[in-house]
C-alpha cells in the first residue's frame, strides 16, 4: 500500500492508545477511545460519562451535568490524538495547546449514562497550529460545538 493510500485507511484509539498519544491522565482524561479516525481529516471520540467523574460532586450534586468547559476540553482532547496520529509516532507525548474556543454553544446537558460522540473535523494546518471545528452528540442530538485552535509543541 503506498503513502496517498494508507492516509485514506480509518484507525481506532483504545484508552491505553489514547494515554500513549497525549499526556493527560485521570482525572483530566476525558475521551475512552477514538474511531474514525482519518489521518489528517477528522475523529470521533468516545466519552462515556459516569456518574463516578469527580467533578460530578460539585456540579451540581442534586443535578449532575458535565461542565461545558469539559465538553470543550473532550473537543481537544480528541483533536491531539488526531494530530498525533497524523504526525506519526514522533509527535507522541507532545503537548497539544489552546490557542483560541469560538463560537462555543451548549445546546443540552450531558448527564451522567449518557455516550458523548465527539466529532473533530480539521479545518486548516499551518506549521504547528491546527483549527478544527468540533461537534458533540448524544444519541445523535446535538449538545455542543465550537470551533477551536491549537498548537503542538514539545514537552519543556
Amino acid at each position: 500500500m503506498n503513502d496517498t493510500a494508507s492516509q485514506d485507511v480509518m484507525g481506532t484509539a483504545d484508552i491505553n492508545r489514547i494515554m500513549q498519544m497525549i499526556p493527560h491522565r485521570y482525572p483530566f482524561l476525558m475521551v475512552d477511545r477514538v474511531v474514525d479516525i482519518v489521518t489528517g481529516e477528522s475523529a470521533c471520540g468516545i466519552k462515556n460519562v459516569s456518574i463516578n467523574e469527580n467533578f460530578f460532586q460539585g456540579h451540581f450534586p442534586q443535578q449532575p451535568v458535565m461542565p461545558g468547559v469539559l465538553i470543550i476540553e473532550s473537543m481537544a482532547q480528541t483533536a491531539a490524538v488526531l494530530v498525533v496520529h497524523s504526525l506519526g509516532p514522533e509527535s507522541e507525548g507532545k503537548l497539544v495547546y489552546f490557542m483560541s474556543v469560538d463560537g462555543a454553544k451548549f445546546r443540552k446537558p450531558v448527564v451522567p449514562g449518557d455516550t458523548a460522540h465527539v466529532h473533530v473535523k480539521k479545518l486548516q494546518q499551518r506549521g504547528p497550529v491546527w483549527k478544527f471545528r468540533g461537534e458533540v452528540k448524544v444519541d445523535d442530538v446535538l449538545v455542543a460545538e465550537a470551533d477551536f485552535a491549537a498548537m503542538i509543541r514539545d514537552r519543556d
